[in-house]
Order: C-alpha cells, then sequence, then structure tokens
C-alpha cells in the first residue's frame, strides 16, 4: 500500500538515533500492519469471538491488563526503522508476515484473558496456574516438558501462567494448525481442549472490559531512540564466560606449521552473521547475545593465534555446533540468565 513519507527517512543512523520516539509520528493506519491486525480480527471473528483488540505504537510488543489492546513497536511501521532496528539488535522481531501474526495472536490471547477475566475461573488456575503469580526475572524452561504448547521462542508458555494461556490460545486460534493431533498424547492438550470450550462458551458474548487505553503510545515517549536501544542492548547484556580456549583449540590450530594460513579470527568475521543467525534460530537466543560471544571468542584466538585449517565448510559445521553448544549451556546450565518480556 502507499506509505506515507516523512522528513526523517533521509536521515543517517546518528541523525535519526538522536530524534525523539514521539517526533516519528508513525501509525498503524497505512501501514501492512493495518492488513496483519485486520487478519487477526478476521481470525477471532471467525471462532465467533466478538473482542475486536485495538492496536497503537509503542516501544515493545505488550498489552495492558486494563485494556483488551496490543501495543506495537514503532519500528515495524516504516521500513527505515526496520533497518535501523536491524542494525542495533541484528533481528526484527515481527517483522515477517508469519512473525508479527504469530505474536498478534500471543497478544490477543492476553486481550481475551483480561476482556472476559478468565483467570477468575477456577479451572483455568488448575490448568495455568494462578494469574496473581509475580512475573520472575527468571524462568528455567525444560526444552523436553509436554506440558506447554511451543509456539514463540524460548519455551516462552514456561515463563508465566498468563504466558501459558496466551501461548495455549495463540496456537489454539492459528488456522489450520491441527493442534489436536500436534499434540497428542501432550498433558498440554487438556490445555488446548479448554481454551477451545471456553472460546464456544464466550462465542457471541461482548467483553466485560470495553475500555480503549492506549498505553505509552509513541506521541508520549520522549526519550531518543539512541536512549531506546542503550536501554534495550542491555537487556541482552552478560558476562560472557571465558571457558572457551579448550574448545577453540580443539576447533583452530596454534601450530607453527600452520602459520600461513587464515587466521581463525578472520574465519570468524567472515560467517559471524550467518553462524549467529542460523544459531539464533534452533535455540531462540538472540542475536546481539550470541554476537557478544562471537565478539568473545575473536579476541581469543587473536591471543592465541589460532589458525583456521581444512575444510571450510567443515570448519563452519563445527563452529556452530560449538556455539550452539555453549549457547545451550548458558541457557539451562548452572548459572541463571535475565528474563526478557514480550
Amino acid at each position: 500500500m502507499p506509505r506515507r513519507k516523512f522528513s526523517w527517512e533521509k536521515l543517517s543512523d546518528e541523525q535519526l538515533l538522536k530524534r525523539r520516539l514521539s517526533s516519528l509520528r508513525v501509525t498503524v493506519e497505512g501501514t501492512w500492519l493495518e492488513v496483519c491486525v485486520d487478519a487477526l480480527h478476521e481470525e477471532l471473528a471467525e471462532r465467533g469471538i466478538k473482542l475486536k483488540p485495538h492496536v497503537w505504537i509503542s516501544s515493545e510488543w505488550f498489552s495492558p491488563d486494563d485494556t483488551p489492546g496490543i501495543a506495537i513497536p514503532f519500528y515495524l511501521a516504516h521500513p527505515r526503522l526496520m533497518a535501523l532496528e536491524k542494525k542495533k539488535m541484528f533481528d526484527v522481531e515481527g517483522g515477517t508476515w508469519a512473525e508479527c501474526m504469530a505474536i498478534l495472536r500471543h497478544e490477543a490471547g492476553h486481550t481475551i484473558q483480561h476482556a472476559y477475566q478468565l483467570h477468575r475461573r477456577r479451572r483455568w488456575q488448575q490448568l495455568f496456574g494462578p494469574s496473581s503469580k509475580r512475573y520472575p526475572r527468571y524462568y528455567r524452561p525444560n526444552p523436553s516438558s509436554r506440558h506447554y504448547v511451543q509456539h514463540l521462542r524460548l519455551w516462552y508458555a514456561q515463563s508465566h501462567p498468563d504466558e501459558d494461556f496466551a501461548e495455549t490460545f495463540a496456537v489454539w486460534l492459528k488456522p489450520r494448525s491441527s493442534w489436536r493431533a500436534r499434540y497428542a498424547g501432550w498433558p498440554a492438550l487438556k490445555k488446548l481442549e479448554y481454551v477451545d470450550e471456553l472460546m464456544a462458551e464466550i462465542a457471541g458474548k461482548r467483553p466485560l472490559l470495553k475500555t480503549r487505553i492506549r498505553v505509552d503510545q509513541i506521541s508520549e515517549l520522549r526519550q531518543t531512540l539512541a536512549e531506546h536501544y542503550k536501554k534495550k542492548q542491555a537487556m541482552y547484556a552478560f558476562d560472557t564466560p571465558k571457558t572457551y580456549d579448550r574448545d577453540l583449540y580443539r576447533l583452530f590450530s596454534a601450530e607453527p606449521r600452520h602459520r600461513r594460513s587464515q587466521p581463525a579470527s578472520m574465519f570468524i568475521r567472515r560467517h559471524r552473521a550467518r553462524i549467529r543467525k542460523l544459531v539464533a534460530k534452533w535455540t531462540g537466543e538472540n542475536q546481539l547475545t550470541l554476537d557478544a560471544v562471537l565478539d568473545d571468542m575473536i579476541v581469543r584466538c587473536r591471543e592465541h593465534n589460532l589458525r583456521a585449517v581444512g575444510s571450510e565448510r567443515r570448519l563452519f559445521m563445527d563452529f556452530t555446533v560449538l556455539l550452539t553448544a555453549k549457547t545451550m549451556h548458558a541457557l539451562f546450565g548452572g548459572s541463571r540468565r535475565k528474563w526478557i518480556a514480550l
């Protein structure tokens, strides 16, 4: 669809980062997001759900508990902002149709819960747990658990009862998801069947919560984009473990006879973007965090003068496996990682 023109479109990254979020003036209307929201409303209507969550632009994805609406991050409203998000975060969460719809269905689950006060029901609490449970700073998911559906990354359903319901609802709502076959034999199937019964019960009924509040809408956000990204990047920061040396020595060579071979640090730099993207896809880890690990590995390779010897393809595969293993250890090992809310 035709795109609205903005004065900041042609600014350099440095200049754009100085702008306040409120000065961007982007909206859902007139963008591809409007099509996604319409698709969500159609999916809900096809199931007989009368609620049509209202949407607005903010700094991140979220759904408040005092209004049945969904906040969408500003960067999705314009290609220039998506490009900046990609540069600063290495990823654009919700940047494709499939990803955007997956998150919208999840957030719609929150709006349904609050609009119909579903968390007050005894059966809801028995299956998902108490909604009043405090949101944790950390959560330790069990990747092999079949008590939860798998929808968004990092086994997000395991983080809190509300997220468990939202994830279950999203799986139920997705067209042609074949959830009965997909989750056959899983304890999580009971939750899906309950959601199916619950949605049939509220079909055609008006929601109890009808406010149209817009929390932290972009026109109210005074921080600059630079301040926004500084805070956002800090959420993914962590002290990189200094336990790579043995593994790097197994993969690369420090022998004098290989001194003319390609430096291992150069090998990692050449392939880092592809490796980072692959490992993020299969582990669910944020690319920004993985990039910090790669930076540390590059430094260690330089300090030990390691060389990349042998088949480039084999080295690529082995290094990807190494980074994946280290990532999974960081996620599910002895130390706890910071929990990031959607």
